[in-house]
């Protein structure tokens, strides 16, 4: 018997902000919301952990009174699929994210942050 990944918990000061952000970021879907807590999900695959088998995991949204402080300790990588890296990064700056220096030097991808600071990768390759 294994486990399967299904969500990703992500703390936050506002959740509904950072979910909209992610759901453009990711072509995802608000699944659930309340409480100070926001669920969003592939649209493709909406059933998500009740599915047998890998499916893309919803991200989890907390509001918690602190704010972030260090680089993170785990972070998104993301692939562009219909457009070329440079491409992208411009649509995620438009979209809020900015860019982040975590000593990365140079590689081949790009760090950005999300609006509450949170660091992710876009990758070179195109993967559908």
């Amino acid at each position: 018997m294994t486990s399967k990944f299904t969500e990703l918990a992500i703390d936050c000061a506002d959740p509904n902000a950072l979910a909209r952000f992610w759901c453009s970021v990711l072509d995802y879907e608000v699944q659930d919301e309340g409480d100070g807590i926001v669920t969003i999900g592939s649209r493709t695959v909406p059933e998500g952990r009740n599915r047998l088998g890998p499916v893309p995991p919803t991200l989890t949204f907390a509001r918690v009174p602190e704010g972030k402080t260090v680089k993170n300790r785990l972070h998104l990588d993301v692939n562009p699929t219909d457009r070329e890296q440079d491409e992208e990064v411009r649509r995620l700056l438009d979209l809020g994210a900015r860019r982040a220096d975590v000593g990365q030097g140079d590689e081949s991808w790009v760090v950005l942050a999300d609006p509450e600071g949170n660091e992710f990768c876009v990758l070179a390759d195109r993967c559908p």
